[in-house]
């Protein structure tokens, strides 16, 4: 069977200000959108069967831009980042400003307003043990590659779990925007073959 291969959308505003950005859906910046053009040759020479993206503009024009031409991409809501409820927009320091110590990863989020009622970790492992089954499925059929398109903390919790971890474990998995990861197999175990290679960008 094929890989998995995970990229990260490029730059957005709130990504480049360190803003926790769950379900609101920001565009890339230019800078962002010439990171994902840079992609391209990093997925060039890869036997592509399956897209897999999430619905979140920032990660659909990420892909389309990472890999010019391609029509068939599937929108997975499955793949959308983390719902971070009331912490929505806030960095880390403004949360710990209020809440001294506080850890995403073990900590979790409150409830917040309106499209943002927060989630926790469970179900964010659950959402992706449902999208690892439905990839598994498509290497399965295709005997290729399958690349999801989505954001960093659903990647992290994604890779944890595809290596037989606690969704806590994604915390250890450091992801950087407009990056590809790749997640194979040694001997039938789940492995990691390369983690957070960047594009090489104009800018």
């Amino acid at each position: 069977m094929g890989d998995l291969l995970l990229v990260r959308h490029g730059q957005t505003e709130w990504s480049r200000d360190g803003r926790h950005t769950g379900r609101t859906d920001l565009p890339l910046t230019d800078v962002g959108e010439d990171q994902a053009r840079a992609l391209a040759p990093l997925l060039a020479g890869r036997r592509i069967a399956t897209v897999l993206c999430s619905p979140l503009q920032r990660a659909v024009r990420t892909a389309e831009l990472a890999l010019p031409g391609r029509q068939g991409t599937v929108l997975e809501p499955r793949l959308q980042e983390w719902d971070y409820g009331g912490y929505e927009g806030l960095t880390t320091p403004e949360i710990r400003a209020e809440r001294p110590g506080w850890d995403l990863w073990h900590d979790g989020v409150p409830p917040g307003g309106p499209g943002h009622p927060g989630e926790a970790l469970a179900a964010v492992g659950h959402r992706c043990d449902e999208v690892l089954a439905v990839a598994d499925a498509a290497r399965q059929e295709t005997n290729g590659d399958v690349l999801l398109v989505a954001h960093g903390h659903v990647l992290r919790v994604l890779t944890a779990r595809r290596l037989g971890q606690h969704p806590a474990a994604g915390a250890l998995y450091r992801l950087e925007t407009a990056t590809l990861s790749v997640l194979g197999t040694e001997h039938d175990r789940p492995v990691l073959l390369g983690w957070n290679i960047p594009a090489r960008s104009a800018r």
